[in-house]
């Protein structure tokens, strides 16, 4: 805000100075770039890791980047949620050891999964590679969601995966965190779906909008028209204030590229054979892949039109083997969405006993009705319908049972 370098110097004085000597669930057990996993509260340490990756960025300190790549890999590799959820117990309201990431006791809180966002979206800031916003997706369209009821007046603090009845959004909390840092995060993620560089325009998220963006001292108007999640097709207008050459960036979702989540810790069951199509003006067009991102480098000129359509398959995923709370089970997921299945649409299955079929075929369908309009899907259990909703949807319609990992046979 001020460009004085004295309060740089000061945030990186706060951060040096922290450890050795405290306590882990502080993350004060040892130097900042002596750390390289994810330990204690799990809000704490995701505000302290933004941080870190901001002190990298701007001081561009080699030591600070790779401890916060190491730390970054530790939560993603060994201690995320399906849902983008981070933080195991309610007990430390933090991390567990690896791999341990049991789903009805998830704490998964809902400030920890904006922080979990704040590190994602600096640490892609550093490095300009897509898994990073791949992770922000997730969290965004899955954890995040949850903390907050349709009606936006109803609150989560922990968001597990798995329910009998024992949860249920509360209006306000004694440590009300949670809706106050949802007031703050929603109005803000608009400022997330694009970045620049001098000569790139990057699409991070797909959501329908219009900006104004300025490029080599031009404004450009950028318009989306999408229903993204429920569908895939996402049309992107160009309207620069006079033709100019620029690379246009979309990122292409790891989702589509078979891989479930960065480093392997949930993997999809099979390979997807369908692939993205994109055009400009309706004509196809060759592009490179950069980090992650579909690069089109052309002159645009107003009323340019690209075509995305990112297929939208039904997707069952399994989990590390590690993790003991998953084995034997599937979750599945539908583009962006993790979904589960909830009491209200399954009145006639036990849900914590159900057992999905190896190979059963599932639809989806968009029911305009239920609540507020969702994509839903349809498979079988045994001898019985199976009704999934979006994880984010979950509890607004009373307390019951729910879960997101379903057993297979």
């Amino acid at each position: 805000t001020t460009g004085d370098e004295k309060y740089l110097n000061l945030a990186k004085f706060f951060l040096d100075v922290r450890g050795p000597g405290g306590h882990k669930q502080l993350q004060q057990h040892a130097k900042v770039i002596d750390q390289t996993e994810a330990v204690g509260h799990a809000v704490r340490a995701t505000y302290m890791f933004s941080a870190m990756a901001d002190i990298a960025a701007l001081e561009k300190d080699s030591v600070y980047v790779e401890v916060i790549d190491k730390i970054w890999e530790d939560i993603v590799y060994k201690k995320t949620y399906i849902t983008g959820g981070i933080g195991t117990h309610a007990g430390n309201e933090g991390f567990d050891q690896p791999y341990v990431l049991p789903n009805m006791e998830a704490y998964a809180e809902t400030c920890a999964s904006i922080g979990n966002i704040f590190l994602n979206h600096r640490l892609y800031l550093l490095h300009g590679e897509s898994k990073y916003f791949d992770m922000l997706e997730r969290t965004l369209y899955n954890s995040m969601l949850s903390g907050v009821s349709l009606s936006g007046d109803m609150f989560f603090y922990p968001n597990p995966l798995a329910s009998s009845g024992q949860h249920k959004r509360s209006e306000w909390f004694g440590c009300a965190c949670c809706p106050s840092n949802i007031s703050r995060f929603i109005p803000a993620v608009p400022g997330y779906i694009y970045a620049k560089t001098a000569d790139e325009i990057f699409v991070n998220l797909f959501i329908e909008n219009q900006a104004s963006l300025e490029l080599k001292g031009q404004q450009i108007q950028l318009k989306q028209a999408t229903k993204y999640p429920w569908e895939g097709k996402i049309e992107i207008t160009i309207n620069p204030k006079e033709s100019m050459r620029f690379s246009l960036n979309i990122r292409r979702p790891g989702w589509v590229e078979n891989e479930a989540i960065p480093g392997g810790l949930y993997r999809f069951t099979g390979e997807s054979k369908v692939s993205i199509k994109l055009m400009v003006n309706d004509e196809p067009v060759d592009v490179s892949v950069k980090d992650g991102y579909m690069v089109i480098n052309r002159k645009w000129k107003a009323g340019d039109r690209v075509t995305l359509e990112l297929p939208m398959e039904v997707r069952k995923i399994s989990a590390d083997t590690r993790i003991e709370a998953n084995l034997d089970k599937v979750s599945i997921q539908r583009g962006p969405l993790v979904y589960c299945a909830e009491w209200p649409d399954n009145e006639n299955v036990r849900i914590h006993e159900l057992v999905l079929n190896k190979d059963v075929p599932t639809s989806t369908l968009f029911d305009p009705e239920l609540l507020g309009g969702t994509q839903i899907i349809k498979t079988r259990a045994g001898e019985s319908d199976l009704t999934l909703i979006p994880y984010h949807l979950w509890n607004n319609r009373g307390p019951g049972d729910m879960a997101v990992w379903l057993s297979v046979k």
